[in-house]
């Protein structure tokens, strides 16, 4: 986790690099042609007939307001075309003029690159700037926001391959984001487990939510469709995800069985989401103000709330809801350092950091929940995997219980009846078991079958199988075994047996036990007719007088 934390950080420290456009602010440059005069057409503009009713500029506008704005270039230093940059709204109509008579025409629109929360940068190549004085221009301006156009310069290089830069960092970021999320999907579609259409669910919501809240979604195709809904494009895939975010933490946090109360509370926070997502449609109400500020209270008391929740499930030793807090704390530092830059309106060198940081941060968070999400999967497997265990195999000795032990049985028959193999069994009865029973007591004889198992796993083979038929009665299973190879390991288990003495019961207790065997070679039957076989030759050991080794062949 810290290595990819460190290639996160070099990545965006390098895309902050890269991408900054080394832009000279012209904010002291600027006049705003007074309100007060009524209508000014474009002649009496750039004649500079009206030059003395530019004054300081207001740092507000009305939305659909026309006005005019008068700036003053300076020479751009650098290589290259130099340009002008405005930062304006999205749906802002913007046209550059030079100063110097009614017939000029307004200077080439180069580039177009969006920018953050519904804003964009328009590149005018700039004519060369002889003056030491520099050049007057004046800009007619039709805003779409309230606010005013902030203006810059630079050259043409360095500005698009800011764009291009940014441009890549946010389509990488949306292509892993979409990427992770229709993997998850497809894994919902296979295992049909919640977590993993809620997870696919959030950082698809996530992706739409960052590429249009860039607006870099706006100049793809398909997603261009999109742009008259302007900031609706964004703020309804992030309210959506609230949403799913809500479900998801109170599924990755198991709330349902650990804190039921707080499952609830995250499905009320969940609705709230939703409504949120209808309320937008209040803002062409005119209840823009209120509509954001119950936003931003549910947004900011969801993100601590879901901190808590997360902390507290990861105390109660779940791993998954420890990954899923990293995530979400990385994710939310991003997003709320990313929103202060742009309600302060910051155009210095370390608001590329943040830019580039947010996208990268939703992909960070998207591969630490994937891991906190496997590391869930291997918990349930390895609890699956106990519980199955635990299932085939019996709780006092350890081996394989009946049930198990029948399958196990019939599977080997299958695989040594179609290569041509025989396979032999031995059934093993402790001797004289009622008697320690009765004589030492119940515990002694759980001790004294728990004892045995150890000395007759001695002297199997890897691919030899053991299981408890019932009461002091156990089965091995040897395959590739005929007779002669299975006479000796009956034998030697007969010796360990008996040499085993069980402690702690007062006198120490000495075992002995009879084997049955039954092979295939010999009898020529597989499956559960070689135990009924075995079966039959133990009792014929025990009227023999114990402790040895009968075949069923020579029972029979």
């Amino acid at each position: 986790m810290s290595l990819f934390g460190l290639i996160l950080l070099l990545t965006a420290v390098q895309a902050a690099r890269a991408t900054s456009p080394g832009l000279h602010s012209l904010a002291d440059e600027v006049l705003r042609l007074d309100r007060s005069v009524p209508e000014p057409t474009a002649a009496e503009v750039l004649s500079g007939a009206l030059d003395t009713h530019f004054t300081a500029t207001a740092q507000r506008a009305s939305r659909g307001e026309i006005f005019w704005l008068k700036l003053r270039v300076s020479p751009v230093t650098g290589k290259g075309n130099p340009v002008l940059n405005v930062h304006a709204g999205l749906m802002s109509h913007v046209q550059i003029y030079p100063a110097g008579g009614s017939s000029s025409t307004p200077l080439p629109l180069a580039a177009r690159l969006p920018e953050f929360a519904g804003q964009q940068d328009l590149v005018f190549i700039l004519p060369a700037v002889t003056s030491s004085q520099g050049l007057d221009l004046y800009a007619r301006v039709q805003s779409a926001g309230v606010e005013v156009p902030r203006f810059s310069t630079s050259t043409l290089d360095v500005v698009l391959a800011y764009g291009a830069a940014r441009g890549r960092t946010i389509t990488l970021a949306f292509g892993a984001l979409i990427s992770m999320a229709a993997a998850s999907l497809l894994i919902w579609a296979v295992l049909a487990e919640k977590t993993f259409v809620l997870y696919g669910s959030l950082f698809l919501l996530q992706a739409l939510y960052v590429a249009y809240f860039s607006g870099q979604a706006f100049l793809w195709p398909f997603f261009a469709r999109a742009l008259p809904l302007t900031h609706y494009a964004w703020n309804v895939p992030a309210a959506l995800s609230g949403a799913a975010a809500c479900l998801f933490t109170r599924e990755i946090a198991d709330l349902r069985r650990s804190s039921p109360r707080v499952y609830a509370v995250f499905g009320a926070l969940a609705a709230a989401f939703v409504l949120l997502t209808f309320a937008n449609l209040l803002k062409l109400m005119g209840y823009a103000t209120v509509v954001n500020a119950l936003g931003n209270v549910l947004f900011l008391g969801a993100a601590v709330f879901t901190v808590i929740a997360a902390f507290l499930a990861w105390r109660r030793g779940n791993r998954a809801a420890g990954w899923f807090l990293l995530a979400w704390i990385l994710l939310e530092a991003f997003t709320i350092a990313t929103t202060i830059r742009l309600l302060l309106g910051s155009n210095d060198e370390h608001d590329r950091l943040i830019y580039n940081g947010m996208p990268l941060s939703m992909v960070a968070a998207a591969v630490l929940i994937a891991l906190g999400l496997a590391d869930r999967l291997r918990d349930q497997r390895l609890a699956l995997s106990e519980a199955e265990r635990r299932a085939q195999t019996d709780s006092l000795t350890g081996v394989l219980n009946r049930r198990s032990l029948i399958e196990r049985l019939d599977a080997a028959c299958l695989r040594a009846r179609a290569r041509g193999l025989p396979i032999s069994l031995l059934f093993i009865d402790l001797d004289h078991f009622k008697q320690i029973n009765d004589s030492f007591g119940h515990p002694a004889g759980d001790a004294c079958l728990s004892a045995i198992i150890a000395p007759i796993q001695a002297e199997l083979r890897q691919s030899d199988v053991i299981g408890r038929y019932g009461g002091e009665e156990f089965v091995v299973i040897l395959s590739s075994a005929d007779a002669a190879a299975a006479h000796p390991i009956a034998q030697r288990i007969l010796e360990r047996v008996a040499a085993v003495r069980v402690e702690g019961f007062g006198e120490p207790i000495a075992l002995t036990c009879s084997i049955g065997v039954a092979t295939s070679d010999q009898l020529g039957v597989w499956g559960e007719r070689l135990i009924a076989e075995a079966d039959a030759a133990v009792y014929a050991a025990k009227r023999s007088g114990r402790n040895c080794v009968q075949f069923a062949a020579l029972a029979a």
